[in-house]
């Protein structure tokens, strides 16, 4: 080998070494507000839910589901995803009218979930190619019908191990951006280790096609503080590394998440430290007893951010 080529290989390999070790992007504040709806079948509407107009504004329809009712127990289809929301009442025509009345908000679709008929929901599937292929036909048809924007990965429990998961989702994710099926997608992991293991390997391969990760900050205890809250929250900036990570609560009636004010006044210190990309809320169908009061107040804080998808 010559000399110049060895130079030119030693500048090369320095190049790539500081492209590895460049830092990815840091968090920073925005004004993204999310809300799951649809999946506790109380007829809550778009219409219901107060929106600022001054934030990013995301519906998450929940759930389609890849299993089938008619069986009993309900059973894995493989990738054929149907709807588990109440579509009665949050229909295609409900979906254009919220998005041609307020041009700020954007509807996307949740995709797994925890439990069918009061069953777990398992990631099951045959093989990854006619996962893949079941999943991008049977939610394209979908998304199109209702006109949505993008989808959100909540699968919480699983019959594959962390690689299939991560192949299979990444695909779903990659084909349909290059389809032009959706615009976004989002990620829904919480604190527990082998969610943690799926999630993780999937970020690790496919994090590119991830615009957001909804993590469940309010799987927490309920006795978790503001401070250990940001802590929390920290630590899934170093688990998904440069992610746009959405803090969050439930509105859910539980005496075992994490309190809303706590996560409120968390947010709040987030925002002052540059890192509250957003928020995300479980769920409007739960809101609409308490009168939206807290999807309220985090839009508020939300409004305060800059915008920009």
């Amino acid at each position: 080998m010559g000399y110049s080529k060895r130079i030119a290989l030693v500048l090369v390999a320095a190049v790539v070494a500081l492209h590895v070790h460049v830092p990815m992007a840091t968090a920073a504040n925005s004004n993204l507000f999310r809300d799951y709806i649809g999946a506790i079948f109380n007829g809550v509407k778009f219409t219901d839910v107060p929106i600022n107009p001054r934030v990013r504004f995301d519906y998450i329809l929940a759930f389609v589901i890849d299993y089938t009712t008619a069986t009993e127990p309900p059973t894995p289809t493989n990738g054929q995803f149907n709807i588990f929301w109440q579509d009665s009442v949050l229909t295609a025509s409900a979906v254009a009218a919220i998005k041609q009345s307020n041009p700020n908000v954007r509807v996307a679709v949740s995709i797994g979930g925890a439990t069918v008929n009061d069953r777990p929901v398992f990631f099951n599937i045959t093989s990854v190619d006619s996962w893949v292929q079941n999943a991008v036909s049977s939610l394209t048809t979908i998304i199109q019908k209702y006109n949505l924007d993008g989808i959100d990965i909540d699968y919480e429990q699983f019959q594959a191990d962390p690689a299939t998961f991560a192949e299979c989702i990444g695909r779903l994710v990659t084909t349909l951006k290059s389809n032009g099926v959706i615009r976004f997608a989002s990620i829904a992991p919480f604190d527990n280790a082998d969610v943690q293991r799926h999630y993780q390997a999937l970020w690790a391969t496919y994090g590119s096609v991830i615009d957001y990760v909804n993590f469940q900050f309010y799987a927490y205890g309920a006795s978790t503080t503001d401070a250990q809250y940001v802590n929390f929250f920290n630590q899934q900036l170093v688990n998904y590394p440069g992610g746009n990570i959405l803090a969050s609560f439930t509105t859910a009636p539980t005496t075992t998440s994490v309190p809303i004010n706590t996560s409120l006044s968390a947010c709040q210190t987030l925002q002052s430290q540059g890192k509250l990309y957003g928020i995300f809320i479980w769920a409007a169908d739960h809101s609409r007893s308490q009168g939206f009061k807290y999807d309220t107040q985090a839009q508020a804080l939300l409004a305060n951010a800059p915008a920009g998808y």
